[in-house]
């Protein structure tokens, strides 16, 4: 330890110091305090890239740091979030033998039922929008919640400490497969804390308790199998991936370029074939397998329907989605959701179709700068941009030259402004300041840097 400060102290005094901001952000500071919030923000960015720099990539030392920060929130109710609420309802109505699908918070509360333990403060806490529609958790992120629930049934801090134990195990799974993929790569190791000790990251899933940080883990955990030529393990994987979110449903045709190759004889292009569509149906019948306990028609009205609010009826921090509204405004004098909702989706699946078809995506840097063009395009179009969306992002930028993530992990920042209004209402303005700046990078990027050599 005396030799780590020896030759390691101006590290070690920003560790300490974003310590002390970790704790302020954890412990005090409320999403409505945004000029606290975006200074000790930028501060933690600052430190992070410091650090990084500093220690000369001490790679067990930079481990060290990253959990360290992480167990400095384990005892702190999220303050910048209130979805863990409904996390905590759903855990809770699984032990008490109800389908979470089946029924919403406001079923209950308002005909004055209280089905499960502090029904009332979980009701309370998260919010009207969440209360009265049906949960959109997969299965084994419904997993997550019910484990929280068996080991802290009565009291909410003791479920949000469980919860928390399971996001930042998952983080350190990640840190496991991400360097080993690097290395298998031959990309620099370290490249990983660009992810792992990023604040975005820190503050978004460890302290906000979302759930992303559990999906990217079994990602990365599939695409580690898939490079190791375990491929129908990493169909199962991966399907562990889509039941935590289902976000990586949407990446599944960029597979069709792992298996699938041209200039082959046609034994090997049928046998790729045979390959994929095993990969497929594996995938699929492992999700289905494991939605399997919570179905009914009913779950399948309700999941559907509360899916496709999302695109139909919810809009925050969106950018093509906000021009495509204005242009509407201007033609019509109405809000066009309903119509844009349902285009921007064809869009996105389109370009997703074009990356599969178009790009040959049969190395692991390939399939990984496909997958995260595809995505960005994706959140591009999309009505909702929550900041935590960008997370799969963040990781997949760092199997790529591209940087753009890394600045839009520190800009998206600025989208909790819309908290600083009593109406939640968003400046615009602020949002094109937003991105002004992803675009910029993102189109710089795409146009004139040099992209990663493919292996």
């Amino acid at each position: 330890m005396i030799s780590l400060w020896k030759y390691h102290k101006i590290p070690f005094l920003f560790f300490i110091v974003s310590c002390i901001v970790y704790l302020w952000f954890a412990y005090d500071i409320t999403r409505v305090e945004t000029t606290q919030l975006l200074l000790l923000y930028i501060v933690l960015f600052v430190f992070a890239f410091q650090i990084i720099q500093k220690t000369g990539f001490n790679f067990k030392l930079l481990v060290i740091f990253s959990i360290v920060f992480r167990l400095l929130f384990l005892f702190a109710i999220p303050n910048l979030s209130q979805d863990f609420y409904r996390f905590i309802w759903d855990g809770r109505m699984i032990i008490e033998g109800y389908n979470p699908y089946l029924f919403t918070p406001d079923s209950f509360i308002q005909n004055g039922k209280f089905p499960i333990p502090q029904a009332q403060e979980l009701y309370n806490g998260m919010g009207t929008l969440s209360a009265s529609h049906f949960t959109n958790y997969p299965p084994i992120n419904q997993l997550c919640f019910t484990i929280a629930a068996i080991f802290s049934g009565q009291n909410i801090l003791g479920s949000v400490v469980v919860m928390r134990v399971l996001i930042i195990a998952a983080d350190i799974g990640t840190l496991f497969f991400g360097k080993k993929l690097l290395e298998r790569l031959k990309l620099p190791s370290n490249r990983i804390f660009w992810y792992i000790l990023n604040p975005f990251i820190i503050i978004e899933l460890t302290g906000n308790l979302h759930f992303e940080g559990v999906m990217i883990f079994f990602l990365m955990w599939s695409l580690y199998l898939l490079h190791s030529g375990k491929w129908k393990w990493a169909a199962v994987v991966l399907a562990c991936s889509i039941s935590v979110k289902l976000i990586p449903l949407m990446l599944l045709p960029l597979f069709f370029g792992w298996f699938t190759t041209k200039k082959l004889n046609d034994i090997t292009e049928t046998l790729g074939l045979l390959k994929l569509i095993t990969f497929y149906t594996m995938v699929m019948a492992t999700t289905l397998f494991l939605f399997l306990p919570f179905f009914s028609i009913d779950f399948v009205t309700n999941y559907s329907k509360t899916v496709g609010l999302w695109f139909g009826n919810f809009e925050f921090n969106a950018s093509m989605y906000y021009l495509a509204r204005a242009i509407g405004y201007a033609i019509t004098g109405y809000n066009e959701i309903a119509i844009i909702g349902k285009i921007l989706p064809i869009i996105a699946v389109l370009i997703i179709l074009g990356f599969s078809f178009f790009k040959q995506n049969n190395s692991l840097a390939k399939l990984a700068t496909s997958m995260l063009l595809a995505l960005t395009c994706y959140l591009f179009l999309s009505t909702t941009v929550h900041p935590w969306y960008i997370a799969t992002l963040v990781i997949l930028s760092i199997f790529t030259n591209y940087k753009f993530p890394l600045v839009w992990s520190l800009v998206i920042i600025i989208s909790y402004l819309a908290y600083s209004n009593t109406d939640n209402s968003e400046n615009l303005w602020i949002i094109a300041l937003e991105y002004s700046i992803v675009f910029s990078v993102f189109i710089w990027e795409l146009c004139f840097k040099k992209k990663l050599p493919v292996t």
